[in-house]
């Protein structure tokens, strides 16, 4: 008997540290494994490269053709001041340097003049030599007269002059600074020309440990300075502002930014703001870089500039590159297409990419999702393999990782999404192979499961059902329709800070409005995923069936408003008291209903019972969105319809923070009887016009109906028709297209 429990143990403890090792290995992510899942992002490039759509972005290339016709590099700075001048003259909209100017033009005349030689004849050029101008001088005159972005290059050496600084860098989250690799010194060009232009970044690429260009840098610091790239600088000069002026700032957003659930992580740079348009980079800052194949098009060789030859519309209004792919100045790259590509052409693909809103991304919780593959898939294999055949247990596994593999390829083609499927394929397999020599007492996992986990989360009376019939409780992850409920605390940070002398006041405050709530989520058969600091996500049809689970949502989004209605009541009593202020508790509400992956997700020793999905996330940018639309609660549009007994009032059609499908979004007014009322039948088809009118840019006819909704006192929305009375007077200054759709683009969480 002894020899058997032993047994047992052993079948599953080894998979399970196989498991845990190959997590620790993914953990640490070892230079071989980042190098192999760099491969694999460079063949999905190469299978799947960016379809090049004409743009106006154009690189002046000095090629070999170009200095065979007018000379060897470097030029006198005279005949760059030509090609500027030519450039500006066909009506580029910016000129940037892929080139340092670092030292004075050695064929000035001031710097010939100390070579001639003390002859007599030579004596008698000297005076007028002296009196032609500095062909340096020329240059930065000729720069001071057009749209130019002077270059430089940021070194690890230490040493050199600061660059010029032309910009203001803004961050929202943690500081930036904390991320960004540090260089050390720089070489720049000459102050006179740095001083005449518009903008000055840095061209500096940092390739990864194989020498391969992915990646490049739109914000790089030298100490506490932030300097941004050449493509990040040639963007902001082409963006003016009301007053024709270069736009002067840029806007950094890092981690645990406003309204972003970062849970006090500190994960790095997310986006930078230039101007009108944003990137997506990562941690460090980069942006992944989608490159296309050769494309003649993007290139112009500067002879054809120089002699006029060039058609004048493939330089109007364009962003401009001047660099090299002369194999002789060592401007030379490799990227995943190509082994030796022009280092200018990284600069010019990415603002290319920046214009056209076409991003790689590898999102932040891309490490998070291939994890959670190799804890799910592992721990599946321990769990079943002593149930299952050899057989049945190959097809899983195989199967498994040739989805994740699809998967993977379909979010890179479809959602230009960086996930790696092999590497936690490999280990899952090695946990298969481990495991399929062990077995795994299922029963006692599922028990275990419902006591540690499952207990906090639901009502008592759930616990003892799936305790009775675990059946009813599926391990793993399975697809659903749920609706998803997100709470918070609005000004929430304002009211903690009475307690900062009294840290367990905050905690008795908390556990005042979150057991009242939480109590009405269970009460009407809700699941509570997780409680963040103030905030509360819960969820309805898992584990157990909820046939009408959008109407227990808003049944229960209404309650929770009267309960913290009644916390305040008596917070207000206790403040008046005391003699101290009080601050209102007021909480927003988001539900949304749709397919999610609900199970068991987390780590080998430490795991939850949770929901993941885009209906997830949209049920969480609907809360924000409740701030902005000063109303209690937003509904997601599955949820209105399938609680279509609720009194509901459509907000508005939006495409909430990080997403581009637009949805429509409802508040919820009252229960099915107000629904009934006359009163708010009227209201809610005066309110439907008042969208109507706004769609089409009757805007005196929308303003008038909001005024009429707003006299209807009696729900409270009167600050929600003050919005929409202060956005039509805003589009009736500033009208949106004739082409527009009516969908408003929320720039917030």
């Amino acid at each position: 008997m002894l020899q058997h429990l032993r047994q047992r143990w052993v079948q599953y403890l080894l998979p399970l540290l196989v498991l845990i090792g190959a997590m620790l290995l993914f953990r640490q992510e070892p230079r071989f494994l980042q190098t192999a899942r760099l491969k694999l992002f460079d063949l999905y490039q190469q299978q799947f490269p960016r379809p090049y759509q004409p743009v106006q972005v154009r690189i002046i290339d000095l090629d070999d053709a170009t200095l065979e016709k007018t000379g060897q590099w470097p030029w006198p700075r005279v005949k760059v001041a030509e090609l500027v001048m030519k450039l500006a003259n066909a009506g580029t909209a910016v000129i940037a340097f892929d080139i340092v100017f670092a030292e004075a033009d050695r064929t000035s005349p001031k710097q010939i003049l100390p070579l001639w030689a003390s002859l007599n004849e030579v004596e008698g050029l000297k005076p007028m030599a002296e009196q032609l101008a500095d062909h340096d001088a020329v240059l930065a005159d000729i720069i001071g007269q057009t749209a130019v972005v002077t270059g430089f290059v940021l070194t690890v050496e230490a040493g050199g002059r600061r660059p010029a600084v032309k910009w203001g860098v803004a961050f929202n989250g943690d500081d930036p600074k904390e991320f960004i690799p540090a260089f050390g010194g720089a070489q720049t060009s000459l102050p006179s020309l740095e001083g005449a232009a518009m903008g000055n970044g840095s061209f500096a690429l940092q390739p990864d440990g194989d020498n391969i260009v992915r990646r490049v840098p739109l914000i790089m610091r030298w100490d506490d300075k932030i300097y941004p790239s050449l493509a990040a600088e040639a963007l902001r000069i082409a963006q003016r502002n009301s007053q024709g002026k270069p736009v002067s700032t840029y806007v950094v957003r890092s981690s645990n930014a406003q309204a972003n659930l970062a849970f006090g992580e500190r994960t790095g740079v997310e986006r930078v703001k230039i101007g009108r348009l944003e990137a997506p980079t990562d941690s460090k800052g980069r942006m992944w870089l989608h490159f296309t194949e050769d494309v003649p098009e993007r290139t112009i060789p500067a002879w054809k500039v120089l002699d006029e030859s060039v058609d004048a519309k493939l330089l109007e209004g364009a962003i401009v590159f001047i660099g090299t792919s002369a194999q002789g100045l060592r401007d030379i790259r490799a990227t995943p297409l190509n082994p030796a590509a022009p280092g200018v052409e990284m600069h010019a693909q990415a603002v290319e990419q920046v214009l056209l809103g076409h991003f790689l991304s590898r999102p932040d919780w891309g490490f998070g999702a291939e994890a959670l593959f190799m804890i799910v898939l592992g721990l599946l294999l321990i769990v079943l393999i002593p149930r299952l055949s050899a057989l049945w247990m190959a097809l899983l596994t195989f199967g498994s990782i040739g989805t994740a593999v699809a998967g993977s390829t379909y979010l890179f083609v479809e959602q230009r999404l960086l996930l790696d499927p092999i590497l936690p394929s490999i280990m899952v397999l090695a946990v298969y192979l481990t495991s399929s020599l062990l077995g795994y007492m299922k029963t006692e996992g599922e028990r275990r499961f419902v006591r540690g986990a499952m207990g906090q989360y639901l009502s008592p009376e759930y616990v003892k059902l799936i305790e009775k019939n675990p059946s009813l409780l599926k391990l793993g992850g399975e697809t659903r329709n749920m609706t998803v409920l997100f709470s918070d605390v609005r000004g929430f940070t304002t009211i903690s800070e009475q307690f900062k002398t009294n840290p367990q006041g905050l905690i008795t405050l908390m556990t005042r409005f979150l057991s009242p709530l939480s109590d009405v989520i269970q009460d009407r058969g809700g699941c509570i995923d997780k409680y963040m600091g103030d905030a509360i996500m819960a969820f309805w049809n898992a584990p157990l069936p909820v046939a009408d689970h959008a109407d227990k949502g808003c049944e229960t989004a209404l309650v929770m408003l009267e309960e913290i209605a009644k916390v305040n009541v008596a917070l207000k009593q206790e403040a008046e008291a005391e003699g101290r202020p009080f601050y209102a508790l007021n909480i927003g509400v988001g539900l949304n209903t749709g397919d999610v992956v609900v199970g068991n997700m987390g780590s080998a020793k430490k795991y939850g019972y949770t929901v993941i999905g885009d209906a997830v996330n949209l049920a969480s940018r609907l809360e924000g969105q409740s701030k902005s639309y000063h109303v209690g609660t937003v509904l997601g549009e599955e949820t209105q319809k399938q609680a279509s007994d609720y009194a509901t009032l459509e907000l508005d059609l939006i495409a909430v923070k990080g997403k581009k499908e637009a949805v429509r979004i409802f508040t919820l007014v009252g229960r099915p009887d107000v629904a009934k009322d006359p009163v708010f039948q009227e209201l809610r088809a005066l309110t439907e016009k008042m969208h109507a009118a706004y769609r089409a840019q009757r805007w005196d006819e929308a303003e008038a109906l909001a005024t009429e909704c707003k006299a209807k006192e009696h729900w409270k929305l009167a600050e929600f028709y003050d919005m929409y009375l202060e956005r039509f007077a805003e589009y009736r200054a500033n009208p949106p297209p004739q082409d527009w759709d009516g969908v408003y683009v929320a720039t917030s969480k």
